[in-house]
């Protein structure tokens, strides 16, 4: 039985899919938490978030590194941690230097640091050569619209330390741009009172389809585990809708996309403790890397591959965080595909009506999950503000989009928000 320090998490999907993995694996682990009451808030009515089953729950000052290191000393000689980990990205270069600082298995903080801020990651992939957008870096307004008008519209403005597609938008022209630049100004401080840097990203639009390629690393070898394609909403928001895996590409595609990513995440130096997320444009003139993001991916992806292949992601991200090597081996599951639709509200308001009993029995239905009536809806402007989701499954071949696609069909016919 191996001890693990979790510092920090999502309150989502790998939340939960975390403590499971650890607890089926036979290990335990340590919670650490600057706010304890943001897990509370998170968990379902009646019931103790699986985050405070941890053997410990430890409150500490996770935002200040340099007052954290010494009590991360202090817990491990006293409690003996094998690993840590973490599924939140604002705190991935925090468990890595801790990893360091601990002398524990995990990747080198600066190859996670640089994966963590989009800008650094750019400039990373620029010079190792990996195929990428055109993209600039400034924080006054008057090299912002220079560089905009350099670029080109229509163009791409991203925070370079926010996930989850958050302010990340399309504009058309200066006044756009202007709006987008100052929206980033007026967030200054991330959901874990991080303060943020004021560092404009701007890229090429890129054309095409989106997928993910989801990967584990260890002992200086990426294993692909498969590829997910990405249904997108809307511009100016890029707010993914869904999700299939595996994704419907040809061979060569296949093959093309495989290898950028690969590219991507050795010039980063992530081959060792990784479960990544990178994310790849399918271009007219071939792949471009989005992002890398390393941690398991988020939406349910590692659940769909779950379906099909029978690997467990998260109980792999358990294993390279020990420095154990991870089981990757494929099961017949019965299932060919399987995909994801997430219910994407479009105006603000209040939840009336929502009934999703017909869906939930019907046949190749996997999870649904629904906001309750009464709850206050925001019209989305990024991944945080589903109501819910529908996933399937298809035993025959690649049909399980169509059918969670006409799932949620049915679940929107029945959506009131006042």
């Amino acid at each position: 039985m191996a001890h693990l320090l979790v510092v920090e998490s999502w309150v989502g999907s790998m939340s939960r899919l975390l403590p499971r993995a650890i607890r089926e694996g036979g290990h335990e682990f340590t919670f650490l938490t600057r706010d304890l009451h943001h897990y509370l808030r998170a968990a379902p009515e009646g019931t103790a978030h699986p985050l405070l089953g941890a053997r410990n729950v430890i409150t500490a000052d996770t935002n200040d590194v340099e007052t954290l290191m010494p009590q991360v000393e202090c817990l491990h000689a006293a409690l003996g941690f094998d690993g840590v980990l973490t599924s939140c990205d604002y705190y991935l270069p925090v468990v890595a230097r801790t990893a360091a600082r601990l002398g524990l298995p995990g990747p080198a903080p600066e190859a996670i640091e640089n994966a963590c801020r989009k800008d650094a990651t750019r400039r990373v992939l620029a010079e190792a050569g990996v195929p990428g957008p055109r993209f600039g870096v400034h924080e006054e307004w008057a090299d912002i619209a220079r560089c905009a008008r350099d670029i080109g519209y229509p163009l791409v403005v991203k925070p370079v330390d926010l996930c989850a597609g958050m302010l990340v938008r399309r504009v058309d022209d200066e006044a756009q741009l202007a709006a987008a630049v100052k929206a980033l100004a007026d967030f200054p401080v991330n959901a874990r009172g991080q303060r943020r840097s004021s560092a404009v990203l701007l890229e090429e639009l890129l054309d095409g389809p989106e997928v993910s390629v989801e990967s584990v690393s260890h002992a200086g070898v990426v294993h692909v585990v498969g590829v997910t394609d990405k249904s997108v909403g809307a511009e100016p928001a890029f707010i993914e809708t869904g999700h299939m895996f595996p994704a419907a590409l040809s061979a060569a595609d296949m093959g093309a996309v495989e290898r950028t990513a690969l590219g991507a995440i050795t010039a980063l130096g992530l081959t060792d403790g990784v479960v990544a997320h990178t994310e790849i444009k399918l271009t007219s003139a071939g792949p471009r890397v989005v992002e890398v993001n390393p941690r398991p991916a988020g939406n349910r992806i590692t659940e769909l591959l779950r379906h099909v292949t029978g690997i467990d992601l998260a109980a792999a991200f358990v294993d390279v965080s020990l420095g154990h090597s991870p089981d990757l081996r494929r099961t017949d599951t019965g299932l060919r595909s399987a995909a994801i639709g997430f219910l994407v509200p479009e105006v603000t308001g209040t939840l009336a009506a929502l009934d999703g009993g017909r869906v939930r029995t019907a046949p190749d239905v996997l999870e649904v999950e629904l906001a309750e009536p009464g709850r206050q809806v925001k019209a989305a402007g990024s991944n945080n503000e589903y109501l819910g989701h529908v996933m399937a499954g298809d035993p025959s071949g690649g049909g399980a989009r169509a059918r969670v696609e006409s799932l949620l069909a049915e679940v929107r016919s029945g959506m009131v928000i006042r």
